[in-house]
C-alpha cells in the first residue's frame, strides 16, 4: 500500500463559508501532531473569494504530491474542488455528509490527495470523522486502480500540451 496522508504535510484553505470549520480543524490536526500549512483565509470576510485561497493549497499539493495532501473548505465543497482539480497531479474529492466509505474509496481507488469539505452540510464532528477516515486510507495497489489513475494523469498531460 502507498503512504497514508497521515504522514504528509497537510495544506488547508477555506473561504468565508468554511472559515469556522477550517479554524477548528487546523487546531485539531495540530493537536494530533500533524504538520499543517494554512493558506487562508486568515480572517472572516464574507466578501472573500474561494479561488484566492484554494488555489494556494492546491498549488502546494501539486508541487509536492508525494509529501503533501490538502483539506479545503467551502459552502458546498464543489467549487473548491473545481479550482483544486485545475492543478496538475491534484485529485480532489468532495464530501458533504453521508456514508464515510465514500471517503475511503476516494483514496483507495482514486488516490485523492485533496479532500474538499462542504461546511454548510457537515458538523465539525462529522468533518473530523471524515478527515480521520481519509487520512488513514491509502491507495490500493491493485493493477486496475493504478491503471485508471495513470490514464487520468495521461489525460492531464495531454490537455496541458494543447
Amino acid at each position: 500500500m502507498s503512504q497514508t496522508h497521515a504522514q504528509k504535510i497537510i495544506h488547508v484553505a477555506s473561504d468565508h463559508a468554511g472559515f469556522e470549520h477550517k479554524v477548528e480543524i487546523v487546531k485539531w490536526l495540530q493537536e494530533l501532531g500533524h504538520q499543517v500549512v494554512d493558506h487562508g483565509a486568515k480572517v472572516m470576510d464574507k466578501e472573500d473569494d474561494f479561488p484566492d485561497f484554494i488555489s494556494l493549497a492546491a498549488m502546494a499539493v501539486s508541487e509536492k504530491p508525494d509529501s503533501s495532501c490538502g483539506i479545503i473548505f467551502g459552502g458546498s465543497g464543489q467549487g473548491e474542488a473545481m479550482v483544486a482539480n485545475r492543478f496538475a497531479g491534484v485529485r480532489a474529492t468532495v464530501y458533504y455528509g453521508g456514508n464515510l466509505q465514500i471517503i475511503s474509496l476516494s483514496r483507495e481507488h482514486n488516490d485523492a490527495n485533496i479532500l474538499s469539505i462542504g461546511a454548510r452540510f457537515v458538523s465539525i464532528e462529522e468533518t473530523k470523522d471524515s478527515i480521520a477516515t481519509w487520512l488513514a486510507a491509502s491507495m490500493l495497489t491493485d493493477q486496475k486502480y493504478q491503471r485508471r489513475n495513470q490514464k487520468i494523469e495521461h489525460i492531464t498531460r495531454r490537455i496541458r500540451t494543447q
